[in-house]
């Protein structure tokens, strides 16, 4: 098996940046991940629900897995999206994504078809049986109307040990609880939602997959470090401290207002593949008040 890092702590979902022509920006990605890494993330995603993966075609998708793993280069851990709600699809991306030297696929539940438990087990039990390259389960009911249970995964992971993990972008914050009691409290649980990263620490969860990294990566990444030293109520400190920030990021869907911030601080041009568009001028107005309040411009500027 090869070396592969385990995706644990503050494994940030970057946006997928793109040229004012609309091509994607491959130098930009480049400077994304490298701002990542420089500021304490430990470790990076691409086309997650934060990179626009549906209006990316399967083709500028492996690209920017590919700019992803170049750019990595072993430094943190790695686990791109690789995940459609046709099998085939998923199943091309993550053997591209393993050929690549990831250390880990996200795989999201399938979405728009709203299957079974048993058609979630048997479209997840494809894709390992496709590959041995270590899959985590992206689980997003908001955006799939899918939710996959703790008693699926715990099967699908007596069946695959290579699954090792889930992704757990859910309101419902009792289920993260019984998913390690039947999984093992060794199965990696990532919060998806930002607001619950710290809570999912304090449960014994692995880590955060949190688009806020985006903008304070350290900041994002020192929750995750803190309560490993056990210092939890620093710990909880800055889980107020980024509550504001956390809540500005979906004043609109994600990753609108997000791209508009990283473009407002030079990281990235202001454009969305449709149907996204730029936020309205009473999101933009709200957003800047956020930004402020962090002194965002001068924080980013200082480590770049």
């Amino acid at each position: 098996m090869p070396d592969r890092k385990v995706p644990r702590g503050s494994v940030v979902p970057l946006v997928t940046p793109f040229t004012t022509d609309g091509a994607i920006d491959e130098g930009a990605l480049r400077r994304l991940v490298d701002f990542q890494i420089a500021n304490g993330s430990h470790g990076v995603s691409v086309t997650g629900t934060t990179g626009e993966p549906a209006a990316l075609t399967l083709g500028e998708r492996e690209r920017v897995i590919a700019i992803g793993a170049e750019q990595v280069a072993g430094r943190v851990a790695y686990a791109p999206g690789t995940g459609s709600t046709n099998i085939d699809e998923t199943l091309r991306l993550t053997r591209f994504a393993a050929r690549e030297g990831v250390d880990a696929a996200l795989v999201i539940v399938p979405y728009y078809n709203r299957p079974s438990q048993e058609g979630l087990y048997r479209h997840f039990a494809k894709v390992l049986e496709s590959t041995d390259l270590p899959i985590l389960v992206y689980n997003i009911p908001g955006r799939t109307a899918t939710n996959i249970l703790p008693e699926t995964l715990a099967r699908l992971r007596r069946d695959y040990p290579h699954l090792i993990g889930v992704k757990e972008s859910n309101k419902d914050f009792e289920q993260p609880s019984r998913i390690l009691h039947q999984c093992g409290r060794d199965f990696l649980v990532l919060s998806g939602i930002e607001l619950l990263c710290y809570q999912m620490l304090a449960i014994g969860g692995s880590g955060h997959v949190s688009a806020t990294g985006n903008l304070l990566p350290r900041e994002v990444a020192a929750i995750y470090d803190l309560v490993q030293e056990n210092r939890h109520a620093e710990a909880l400190e800055l889980h107020y401290r980024l509550l504001p920030l956390n809540e500005a990021i979906f004043f609109e869907i994600n990753p609108v207002p997000l791209k508009w911030m990283l473009s407002e601080l030079g990281l990235i041009e202001p454009v969305w593949r449709l149907p996204l568009c730029e936020p309205s001028p009473a999101t933009q107005e709200r957003l800047r008040k956020v930004m402020a309040l962090y002194d965002l411009p001068r924080a980013v500027e200082a480590r770049r």
